[in-house]
C-alpha cells in the first residue's frame, strides 16, 4: 500500500460533538480512566473482601495473591486497541478470585474485553469470546462455589449464568454497534484513499498519453519537414554553380517547408497555452492531401507512384492515420533508401481491413544507418494500435528495399483523436 496519503480535498469533515472529538484525540487517557474507575475499585474491593473473609485463618496469603491477579489483569485495558484478543485473555484472568468475594467486582473486566473484541477485532470474535467466558466462568463457579461464602453471587451457578450473561449481552450490543460504525468509517476512508490514488493515476496516464500524442505528431511534422529541407538544401548546394535559378527555387522551397513546419508546431503547441490564448484550429491532413504530398517527394527526385482502390471512410482518425503512414514511409525512403527506381504507394480501401503499403526497391546491403531513435515507427505503431490495426515493416527477403505495411479496420476501435 502506498505511503502517500490522499490530498487535502479528501479529508473527512470534523466529527460532531466536542466530547467525541476530545476522546478521539485522547484514546490513552480513556484507557487510564477505565483502569482508574473500573480496575482500581475492583482491585481494592477484592483485597478488602478477601482480607475480611480470611481473617483468623491460615490463608492470609490468598488476599494478596488475588489482588495481584486482578491488578495484573488491568494491563488488558492498555492493549485492547492494538491486541484485543490478548487483552481479552488478560482481562478474563480477573475472574479467578470472583467466587471468593462478596460483590464480585472482577466480573466487569472481561465484559470490557468482550466489548473490545467487538470494536477492534470483529463481531464473530466478540460472540465467540462472550460464549467462551460465559461457559467457562459458569463451569468454574459450579466447581469452586462450595469453597466460597454463601454471600457471593458466584456461590450459585444458577444466579451467575443469567446475570453475567446479561452483562455480556449488553457489552456485545454496545461493542457491535460501535465496532460496525468504526469499520464502516474505515471502509469509507479506505475507499476515499483508493479513489484519490485512482484519480492521480488516471491523471498521470492521461498526461503520459497526451505527451506521447504530442511527441508523435511533432515527429510527424518535424521529421518530414527537416528531411525535405535537408534534401532541398543539398540539391541547392549542388546546383548553386551550374544552375543558380534552380538553386534559388530549391531554397525558396526550403523556406516554404520551414514555414509550414512552424505553422504545424504552433498549431500543436497552441493547445498547451493558457485558456486566454486561443489555439489556432485547422483540419488535420486527410487522404485527399496524399497526392500533393507525393508531388512534393517527386520534386525531390523520389520516383513515387500512387495506386488506390475504393474510398477510405471519412472517420478523421482513420484519414489521418493513412496520411501519416504514407508520410512516414516516403520520408524514410527519401532518407535511407539508396538508388530506388520505384517507390510504390498502395491504398486499398475495398476490403476490411483496408491496406496501406509503401514499398521501395533500394539497393541491397547499403542501408543508411539510422540517425533517429525509431520514434517514427513507434509512433505509427501506437497510432495504428489505437485504431485496432496492425503495422509491419522490414526488408524484402532479397535484402533489397524496404516495405511498410499497415492494416486498418474500416470501423476503428477508438476513432476519437484530438486534433492538434
Amino acid at each position: 500500500m502506498s505511503s502517500v496519503e490522499p490530498q487535502d480535498d479528501l479529508r473527512l469533515p470534523r466529527q460532531p460533538g466536542v466530547v467525541r472529538r476530545f476522546w478521539a484525540r485522547h484514546e490513552r487517557l480513556a484507557d487510564w480512566l477505565i483502569a482508574l474507575f473500573w480496575g482500581l475499585p475492583a482491585t481494592l474491593i477484592t483485597l478488602a473482601t478477601l482480607v475480611r473473609s480470611t481473617e483468623g485463618t491460615a490463608h492470609a496469603w490468598w488476599p494478596l495473591t488475588a489482588t495481584l491477579i486482578v491488578a495484573a489483569s488491568c494491563i488488558g485495558f492498555f492493549v485492547r486497541r492494538t491486541r484485543p484478543i490478548l487483552a481479552f485473555a488478560i482481562l478474563c484472568a480477573a475472574l479467578i478470585p470472583a467466587p471468593f468475594t462478596d460483590a464480585s467486582p472482577e466480573q466487569v473486566l472481561p465484559v470490557v474485553g468482550v466489548y473490545s473484541l467487538a470494536v477492534y477485532r470483529s463481531n464473530a470474535a466478540a460472540w465467540i469470546g462472550a460464549a467462551a467466558v460465559e461457559g467457562v466462568s459458569t463451569l468454574y463457579v459450579w466447581l469452586i462455589s462450595p469453597l466460597g461464602t454463601n454471600q457471593t453471587l458466584a456461590h450459585s451457578p444458577a444466579q451467575w449464568f443469567p446475570v453475567y450473561g446479561i452483562e455480556l449481552l449488553v457489552a456485545l450490543a454496545i461493542g457491535i454497534t460501535v465496532g460496525n460504525r468504526r469499520r464502516y468509517l474505515d471502509a469509507l476512508i479506505d475507499r476515499a484513499h483508493q479513489l484519490a490514488r485512482e484519480r492521480d493515476q488516471q491523471a498521470l496516464l492521461a498526461a503520459v498519453a497526451e505527451r506521447a500524442r504530442i511527441a508523435r505528431d511533432m515527429h510527424d511534422v518535424v521529421s518530414h519537414s527537416l528531411t525535405v529541407m535537408v534534401t532541398l538544401a543539398e540539391g541547392s548546394a549542388a546546383a548553386a554553380e551550374t544552375d543558380p535559378s534552380r538553386a534559388a527555387a530549391a531554397m525558396r522551397q526550403v523556406a516554404d517547408t520551414g514555414r509550414e513546419a512552424l505553422a504545424g508546431m504552433r498549431q500543436m503547441l497552441g493547445v498547451l497555452g493558457s485558456e486566454s490564448e486561443a489555439a489556432t484550429l485547422a483540419p488535420q491532413p486527410t487522404v485527399a492531401d496524399i497526392p500533393r504530398l507525393i508531388e512534393r517527394f517527386r520534386d525531390l527526385g523520389l520516383p513515387v507512384t500512387l495506386s488506390s482502390a475504393g474510398d477510405v471512410p471519412a472517420e478523421p482518425a482513420l484519414q489521418l492515420a493513412v496520411y501519416r503512414i504514407v508520410q512516414e514511409g516516403l520520408t524514410n525512403a527519401l532518407r535511407y533508401s539508396h538508388g530506388p527506381t520505384r517507390v510504390d504507394v498502395l491504398i486499398d480501401a475495398d476490403g476490411d481491413p483496408l491496406a496501406v503499403v509503401v514499398d521501395d526497391d533500394g539497393l541491397p546491403g547499403m542501408p543508411t544507418v539510422s540517425v533517429g531513435a525509431g520514434r517514427g515507427l513507434l509512433g505509427l505503431t501506437e497510432r495504428v494500435s489505437t485504431l485496432g490495426g496492425t503495422l509491419a515493416s522490414g526488408h524484402h527477403d532479397s535484402g533489397a528495399g524496404w516495405r511498410l505495411a499497415a492494416a486498418l479496420p474500416r470501423n476503428p476501435a477508438h476513432p476519437a483523436e484530438e486534433t492538434a
